[in-house]
């Protein structure tokens, strides 16, 4: 089914790409449902474990508070996210990309039970602050989403708004953030999520 942005957190899409992924699981009735939705909220939840979620997934992402230290806990609105992905790091970024989590919402009205978090590209918290530390702009979005529905059980990341990040100091930041923001719109955001999507509501055997 398509997801529905219930607790209404994804934004107006007005510039470069956007790419969706979404998976789904029926179970057998609701009360499975319910108790299984709670693992997937999780799953969710846990960035630090997504790498294990998302099987052959390339990047590993770490939660991070606003005071720049990695924490081992579920994130909340206003931490960071930082990723590691597949070959050079960003310069700004000390090695990584950065994002932060900037709206987290929960909603449960009758048969329907939402959860889900907005990231932006960020400047790296560890860092001097100047410039966005990210391949994409600060126009670009990440939107993660699980939704109950009945006996439906939902994951999505919608991207929106994607653009490369033209915006540093940096001249190798520069192309680099052009090289990965124009490869990551086809590739990471596409392959990547989905395979994120789909672990987050596969059930264990």
């Amino acid at each position: 089914m398509k997801q529905e942005d219930i607790i209404g957190i994804i934004p107006e899409h007005y510039t470069g790409k956007k790419t969706e992924a979404e998976a789904s699981v029926t179970l057998h009735n609701t009360e499975e449902a319910i108790i299984f939705y709670k693992t997937v909220k999780e799953r969710l939840l846990d960035v630090n474990k997504w790498h294990e979620v998302a099987g052959i997934i390339s990047a590993r992402f770490y939660a991070v508070d606003n005071n720049g230290n990695e924490v081992d806990r579920k994130v909340h609105k206003g931490d960071y996210m930082k990723i590691d992905i597949p070959g050079p790091g960003s310069k700004e970024g000390d090695g990584y990309d950065w994002v932060k989590i900037e709206e987290l919402k929960e909603a449960s009205e009758g048969d329907i039970q939402s959860v889900g978090f907005r990231v932006r590209p960020s400047e790296n918290p560890q860092g001097d602050k100047k410039n966005i530390a990210h391949f994409y702009d600060d126009s670009a979005t990440s939107n993660f989403i699980v939704t109950r529905e009945g006996t439906i059980i939902t994951a999505s990341v919608i991207d929106r708004n994607l653009k490369p990040n033209k915006d540093t100091e940096s001249l190798t930041d520069k192309l680099r953030h052009s090289a990965v923001g124009a490869g990551a719109i086809g590739i990471f955001s596409k392959i990547q999520w989905q395979n994120l999507v789909e672990g987050l509501v596969k059930r264990e055997k």
